[in-house]
């Protein structure tokens, strides 16, 4: 080998040598990169989520996935646009949901007082009515209403907020054992929450007020009975789940889960027109975000909701009989002890989700300038205290 090649070989294997260096330095900046880039379903770096129900953050912060990008600890105005943009869909999709039920309500009601008119021309009209509720037709009206109502502004809201309804099921780990674990801690908030409720209505009741504004005559006759408690059992708890931990809290979770669980709450109580079911909706209504959460998926809630309100309606056919309602009483004392120990441990190892200092600013912060959130909320108030305001004695 002369001189000229050996000059070409150590060329050669010169070059070679910076090529592999050129590539792993490539390699280590992209790792780099890849370190400093922000998480886009955790980018406020959060341990007390759960990541597998957060949604990707560029859609609030599309320069999010630039490298060496991250979240301001303050909102700049076009992110609060963004997340005011979802709370006014949750906002505004609650309200429509209550103004389409009232008014279909009216409409069907009138339609049908028109039609047993016309049928029964000699009846009064005020025996219509009394036909009306205490057979089947208004629970019938009821179950169809608020089976279009929830389900269909749900899927609305969904759609409003490009969010895909199959997230509702994709549940994760999520067992037998959790389902009892779930039921019975959610019976010892509904028991606790029966007392708070009682307590309140007590002290309405001292200046002349009720807040017990349900109809108690609805659904006398079997048929009527059947409809309302396939609706009670069925229909309602599968519906509402739908709208308040499938389509609100979903809507409401874009920067601050805790948030979402917490709204979602509300909205649910405030759904229920009265301040009993309000203070059981909203406290059942925490621990049903949480479940769903936790699992990423609705189910959870609805199995719980089903149970509860299948308690309730058994307590409706033992009411009667005395040494049976005594005998279901000491059942459900027993099962929201049991609850309550269960409730302690499923808390000990799942807390609820917590909100960093950066997503406080981005939840309420955000939500109480949300002009969708805030008429929802003043209206359903609003009627909710006229509501009240009507049972002065």
């Amino acid at each position: 080998m002369n001189e000229t090649q050996g000059y070409s070989a150590e060329y050669a294997a010169l070059n070679h040598e910076i090529y592999s260096l050129t590539k792993q330095l490539e390699a280590k900046e992209r790792e780099l990169k890849e370190k400093q880039k922000t998480d886009v379903y955790d980018p406020f770096d959060n341990p007390s989520e759960y990541h597998w129900y957060n949604d990707d953050y560029s859609e609030i912060l599309p320069w999010i996935t630039m490298p060496e990008f991250s979240v301001p600890f303050e909102p700049a105005k076009v992110e609060k646009n963004a997340l005011r943009k979802y709370y006014n869909i949750g906002g505004f999709i609650f309200l429509f949901q209550f103004l389409f039920s009232n008014v279909l309500a009216l409409l069907l009601i009138s339609l049908i007082q028109l039609i047993l008119g016309k049928l029964n021309p000699d009846a009064a009209s005020g025996a219509i009515e009394h036909y009306m509720r205490g057979g089947s037709i208004f629970v019938a009206i009821n179950l169809i209403i608020y089976l279009a109502a929830n389900v269909g502004f749900a899927f609305i809201g969904l759609k409003w907020a490009k969010i895909k309804p199959s997230f509702m099921l994709n549940t994760r780990d999520y067992s037998f054992s959790d389902a009892v674990v779930h039921c019975l801690a959610g019976l010892f908030i509904w028991i606790c929450a029966g007392f708070i409720s009682s307590g309140i209505d007590d002290i309405f009741s001292q200046y002349g007020f009720s807040t017990d504004i349900l109809d108690h005559d609805y659904g006398k006759t079997a048929l009527g009975f059947a409809i309302m408690t396939i609706y009670s059992c069925i229909i309602a708890p599968l519906t509402e789940e739908i709208m308040f931990r499938g389509a609100l809290m979903k809507i409401f979770s874009k920067a601050d889960r805790r948030f979402a669980i917490f709204m979602s709450a509300v909205f649910f109580g405030l759904a229920h027109g009265n301040i009993p079911q309000f203070m059981l909706a909203f406290l059942i209504g925490i621990f049903f975000g949480h479940i769903d959460m936790k699992h990423n998926s609705i189910i959870p809630s609805v199995v719980v909701h089903i149970f509860i309100n299948s308690m309730v309606t058994v307590i409706s056919l033992l009411k009667d009989n005395d040494e049976l309602m005594g005998l279901y009483g000491l059942a459900l004392i027993a099962g929201s002890v049991v609850g309550l120990i269960l409730l302690i441990i499923f808390r000990v190892k799942n807390k609820l989700p917590m909100s960093t200092p950066a997503q406080k600013l981005r939840g309420i912060s955000v939500a109480k300038t949300s002009v969708g959130c805030i008429i929802a909320v003043v209206i359903h108030i609003g009627y909710m205290a006229l509501n009240i305001i009507a049972t002065k004695q």
